[in-house]
């Protein structure tokens, strides 16, 4: 079959800006569909943190084109610069007005805007180019009116006529809401008639939705995160409009990147290991440890946590329970993370109390990240919801066993431990309450005792394969049952 031209969109694409998941998943994909020899472009702004990070090329053809939006005019440009060896290009935004600032997100004013000149840059930048997009793959809110622009302010141009698009919610709880009187700035004053009639009433516009009203398909990060937020819990407020294009939704779980994400050979751990050898994995721990002054005791395990420090993590419910668990137990936290001031906040607290016990680093460092992955025995993850989650997936591959809540993508990709029958990868529990989160600690703990359960569990876990290569198949699976032949 004729390889697929593709248009990826994303406000994250890793390494270059990151806050989540959203940024792996965008330049994991690029990477996978481009070895599958389709045509990806992969679009994203030219933040400040991004220059100095890649060579760029200037498109010849796309230099200061103007976007009219509103009463304001901003200037745009496209440079390119390849993801990696090999890989696909990055075709990045520059538009110093709207990019050219401190944060990747901001509080500003302008915030709609920003992102709706990435969605239209997008598009123009295929115009400009005349390049056909089989298929725009749009991420979150932030891409949510790519669909509805092709419908409208681009439904002119015949370069689109085969052009379908899909739409990936990595997270539900961020929708993109803004006030109505911002559509002239969306250049959709005049196309009012296709926006969410209630939600223009109440005086607002929100993008997600928008997106899931138009987009021809509609995908999530996991089978069972695709059921959640049709439910009442999960939906945010879009669960009705989610059960109306049910059939249009698809659960897809997320692939890890092995090429980063593998102990065998990562560059950014002290040392190297793999199933078969585990010697490293302790030298790791050490290395971990002596990094936050902590004791190194080998018997003593070792949690981890890489975590956005908000509500969604399930971050409440530790207060009740590890003050008095690092008071009975010998065990080890190294938390990284940074978000809620309340949160960082208590872990400032916790590696006060327990200094020789718990470490805490706010922010967000990659070669910790990997340095907390190798070097812990267990991983906490104790969220209230979790789309799919990544550090679950890439903890299972560096021998660092997972202890989740058991929603969304946690529930898909760790099965629980039978000790009868040496099967499972990690520990889960189901109601979101302290005493639930500390059965599940506990029973961590004694299994951790048993030498060779814990060794099985290990092995179990590092046997999985989460790889992109089954994931980059579904997703080309339903391009091509979107897309009219030729």
């Amino acid at each position: 079959m004729d390889p697929l031209k593709i248009a990826l969109v994303s406000s994250e694409v890793a390494p270059y800006a990151k806050t989540g998941g959203l940024a792996d998943v965008s330049a994991a994909l690029a990477r996978y569909l481009h070895r599958k020899r389709h045509d990806v472009r992969l679009f994203m702004p030219l933040y400040r943190r991004v220059r100095g990070q890649v060579d760029l090329e200037p498109v010849a053809v796309l230099q200061d084109i103007p976007m009219k939006m509103g009463e304001r005019t901003y200037w745009y440009s496209i440079s390119t610069g390849r993801l990696s060896k090999g890989g696909p290009l990055v075709w990045f935004v520059r538009c110093p007005e709207l990019f050219d600032r401190e944060g990747i997100y901001t509080q500003d004013q302008d915030e709609h805007v920003r992102f709706a000149l990435l969605s239209r840059a997008a598009l123009e930048s295929c115009q400009w180019t005349q390049w056909a997009p089989d298929i725009v793959h749009c991420n979150d809110w932030h891409t949510g009116l790519i669909p509805l622009y092709l419908r409208t302010l681009y439904a002119w141009d015949k370069l689109f006529a085969r052009t379908r698009t899909v739409l990936t919610i990595h997270n539900i709880g961020y929708q993109g809401v803004v006030g109505a009187d911002a559509l002239k700035e969306l250049s959709l004053e005049g196309e009012r008639r296709f926006l969410y009639q209630e939600d223009l009433n109440e005086g607002r516009v929100n993008f997600l939705k928008t997106g899931i009203l138009y987009a021809n398909a509609l995908t999530t990060v996991s089978r069972t995160y695709a059921r959640e937020i049709q439910g009442d819990e999960h939906g945010m407020g879009l669960q009705a409009l989610l059960r109306q294009r049910a059939d249009s939704l698809f659960g897809i779980v997320n692939g890890v990147d092995y090429d980063e994400w593998n102990p065998r050979k990562d560059a950014l751990i002290p040392e190297p290991f793999h199933a078969r050898d585990l010697r490293g994995k302790d030298l790791n721990k050490k290395a971990l440890c002596e990094r936050f002054n902590l004791p190194f005791d080998a018997r003593a395990p070792l949690l981890g946590v890489v975590s956005r420090l908000t509500v969604q993590k399930g971050l409440e419910l530790l207060p009740d329970i590890l003050p008095v668990l690092l008071h009975k137990v010998d065990l080890r936290l190294v938390v990284l993370g940074s978000g809620d001031e309340r949160y960082e906040n208590y872990f400032r607290w916790l590696s006060g109390a327990f200094p020789k016990k718990v470490a805490f680093q706010s922010g967000f460092d990659n070669a910790l990240a990997h340095l907390i992955e190798a070097g812990s025995d267990m991983f906490l993850m104790p969220s209230r919801y979790e789309p799919c989650g990544l550090n679950q997936m890439y903890s299972q591959r560096y021998g660092s066993v997972p202890i989740v809540r058991r929603t969304g993508g946690l529930a898909d990709t760790v099965s629980p431990w039978n000790a009868a029958d040496g099967t499972g990868t990690g520990f889960l529990f189901d109601e979101f309450k302290p005493e639930a989160l500390l059965g599940a600690l506990e029973r961590a703990l004694e299994t951790w005792r048993d030498e060779g359960a814990w060794a099985r569990l290990v092995q179990n876990g590092m046997a999985q394969d989460f790889s992109w290569e089954s994931r980059v198949d579904e997703y080309v699976a339903l391009y091509r049952k979107l897309t009219p032949p030729r």
